[in-house]
């Protein structure tokens, strides 16, 4: 793991903020030229099979992304000084995900030399994840070919995440009437805006997941008026969905829209709960070796992703976007045990 770590500290010293990638691309790219791996790429997403690809097998790929978010408020240290201070490695994106992503890539060469494997590899580092962007791992799947299993690295204590819930935003506007403020006139869009949070706010989505729980609204941003003595004549407010995998996108936004008098736009349905059923093979061998798993509240890209997935990865999703952001050493050296472990002995057919 000594080169993947180094690896990850000058991921660290890149910006690689979403949509901005292209440096930490080149470094993942030229990483693998040194490592005489032979890769392929698109826009700033990069991917590699392994060695002794054998058509017939069952393919399982190996993903996480190179973006990060901006850093935070609250830093007290740079976020784009890789240092390491009593094993813990500091900075932007090391947790989330540059520590998956190097570990993942380290399980990759670990099985790359190997002739007789039952699966073929594919090791991918993917863009724009953070924004669930179109230039991400969504614009290369096609490219990737058939695929039977995804292993996607995001910090989750290495437990496995076998159900994400899925993202909706909805842009809710709520009509009145201009009017002076002084007087009995207009209608006042704030107010019938309020009406419809409240509605939003007790509502209940009638179907409750076991792994993933309820369907979870929350009203995030709201916006009106011009001026003190001028009666708005519009509202507008945002609602975050968080679906569970009872309701795709599409239907949940057509419950809110006959709950509530404002005008409902999407932003997008492409975001949808994941999940994989607990008999599939790779959860049944991470049981064996005594991993947890759950559903998870967070989106990754997974919700993209058309075959059988599962999220796990070393770090803890609780310090993702926040300041000061770190991981462990020791956490990527068990994550690397952890991973070979689940997929030796691996049986897919």
């Amino acid at each position: 793991m000594e080169k993947q770590i180094n690896l990850l500290k000058s991921l660290i010293a890149t910006p690689s903020l979403s949509r901005n990638e292209e440096a930490a691309a080149t470094i993942i790219r030229q990483f693998l030229t040194d490592s005489k791996l032979e890769y392929r790429s698109k826009l700033n997403n990069t991917w590699v099979r392994n060695h002794y690809w054998k058509e017939g097998l069952p393919v399982i790929l190996l993903n996480s992304h190179i973006d990060t978010v901006k850093p935070s408020g609250g830093y007290t240290r740079d976020p784009f000084s890789p240092d390491v201070e009593d094993g813990i490695l500091y900075g932007l994106g090391s947790n989330d995900a540059g520590g998956p992503l190097v570990t993942l890539l380290a399980v990759f060469m670990h099985f790359n030399p190997m002739e007789n494997l039952p699966f073929n590899l594919i090791y991918a580092a993917t863009a724009e994840e953070e924004i669930s962007g179109l230039n991400g791992l969504v614009c290369i799947l096609e490219e990737l070919g058939p695929v039977d299993l995804a292993i996607v690295g995001e910090p989750t204590k290495m437990q496995m995440a076998i159900a994400e819930k899925g993202l909706l935003v909805l842009d809710c506007t709520a009509h009145g009437k201009s009017g002076h403020a002084a007087r009995e006139e207009g209608e006042n869009a704030i107010y019938k805006a309020i009406a419809d949070i409240e509605k939003i706010k007790n509502f209940r989505y009638e179907k409750t997941s076991p792994i993933l729980g309820s369907v979870k609204m929350s009203v995030t941003l709201i916006n009106a008026g011009t001026q003190h003595n001028v009666v708005p004549n519009e509202c507008s407010f945002v609602v975050d969905v968080r679906t569970n995998e009872h309701y795709s996108n599409r239907q949940a936004c057509e419950i809110i829209t006959e709950l509530i008098d404002s005008e409902v736009k999407p932003r997008s349905f492409r975001l949808n709960s994941s999940s994989i059923p607990v008999r599939h093979p790779i959860v049944q061998r991470g049981i064996s070796l005594g991993l947890n798993y759950y559903g998870s509240p967070t989106t990754s890209d997974q919700a993209v992703i058309p075959y059988p997935s599962v999220k796990i990865g070393p770090g803890d999703s609780a310090r993702s976007h926040t300041a000061n952001e770190y991981i462990l050493i020791s956490e990527l050296e068990e994550g690397f045990r952890i991973y070979i472990e689940l997929l030796s002995n691996l049986k897919l057919v």
